[in-house]
């Protein structure tokens, strides 16, 4: 199978993600739970993990490196932990429902007030649209840093100055950037960061969390056994304690550790992202001029994610996925990619799109064959 499908999941992991996970399962106890070995073991490795993130990620204190188990539950942290009753929200179009749908039950049940800035025909972010809209008394600005249907990327930094200069918070989901895209927090102004760890962090399912500046306060959404303070009626309130309550995925953790090792070792993100968005020009240089085919994004963009979204004619994307995976072996996304309101503004809710997505360990024998399956599909 040529797998184009890493805006989903990377599912060609290293195989030193996979040994560190094998290893952990054979070695680790329950980190923060008694001082054995097993439980020790699985501090230490947590903490590594979180120490690596943070230096990634431009976090200035490892203990607001908070795991979750992937970026919906992070950004549902983040957004439940901020946002109170009566508040004021920004978002964009550009949103997962990830970040959608809990804007939209915090406004059907708690009264909060979500406005979404729109984007150009291109699904390009209207910045100034968002500035208008980011008005004092706003209490935070939602935002992607790449769409996950187009790969258009946001300027982060800028919605953040946005955000400071009317007294707001800046959420920054980051499912599709981190590990392919620099963040800088300090350098930024971000003031959380959502991440997943089974995408461009190469580490497996079930990770994730989110990174919070130095003076933000998220409350606790979910609350439970911690390991420490055991006799307190509530969640304590210490870091990364306060956002992290259960059991965490030690074993995962140390699978998304052995990722981020591997990402230094390649030459750090810019090495990576670099790799990834020449096998997406090389595809979109193939595609473009093929009759009946409408691309998505704005594919002159400096920094961009290696996404290319695209129709073939009017026939449904599900179809065109389907002949490829049956003809050729090679998997795509087709459908909605949970983001509602970004084919909405695109035109694409009937059809959908297929989406291809490239990942470091492709290469470029296959993206000439799926540029060579579309030209055999159209003809």
């Amino acid at each position: 199978m040529i797998y184009l499908d890493n805006a989903a999941t990377t599912m060609h992991r290293p195989q030193a993600v996979i040994d560190a996970v094998v290893q952990a399962m054979c070695s680790l106890g329950n980190a923060g739970r008694g001082a054995t070995s097993g439980a020790l073991d699985a501090a230490r490795t947590i903490h590594s993990c979180r120490t690596k993130l943070a230096r990634l990620l431009g976090c200035p204190r490892v203990d607001h490196i908070c795991f979750t188990p992937n970026s919906t539950a992070a950004l549902n942290t983040a957004i439940n932990g901020v946002v109170r009753p009566g508040d004021r929200v920004v978002t964009t179009v550009l949103e997962h429902n990830s970040v959608l749908r809990p804007l939209n039950r915090l406004a059907a049940e708690q009264g909060v007030t979500v406005e979404h800035a729109g984007c150009d025909a291109n699904g390009v972010l209207d910045y100034d649209e968002l500035e208008q809209l980011v008005t004092p008394g706003t209490r935070a600005v939602v935002v992607t840093h790449a769409s996950n249907v187009t790969g258009n990327a946001v300027d982060i930094a800028r919605v953040a100055a946005m955000a400071h200069a009317a007294g707001a918070l800046v959420i920054v989901d980051a499912s599709q950037s981190a590990g392919t895209a620099h963040i800088d927090m300090q350098v930024m102004g971000l003031d959380v960061v959502c991440f997943t760890g089974h995408k461009g962090l190469m580490g497996p399912q079930g990770t994730g969390g989110l990174a919070v500046a130095e003076g933000i306060d998220v409350a606790p959404w979910a609350m439970g056994g911690t390991g420490v303070r055991s006799f307190d009626a509530l969640q304590p309130q210490e870091w990364p304690t306060r956002l992290e309550a259960g059991t965490l995925n030690g074993h995962g953790i140390a699978g998304l550790s052995a990722g981020l090792d591997v990402i230094e070792a390649q030459g750090g993100v810019e090495a990576i992202a670099a790799r990834e968005r020449a096998l997406a020009e090389r595809f979109l240089a193939g595609v473009r001029d093929i009759p009946g085919i409408a691309l998505y994004g704005a594919f002159d963009q400096p920094v961009r994610s290696a996404i290319v979204s695209l129709n073939v004619g009017d026939i449904d994307s599900a179809e065109v996925s389907d002949a490829l995976m049956q003809g050729w072996g090679i998997a795509t996304r087709p459908g909605a990619h949970c983001a509602p309101l970004m084919h909405r503004a695109l035109g694409t809710e009937r059809q959908g799109v297929v989406r291809f997505s490239f990942g470091y360990f492709n290469t470029d024998e296959e993206v000439d064959t799926a540029i060579d399956a579309l030209h055999d599909l159209v003809c």
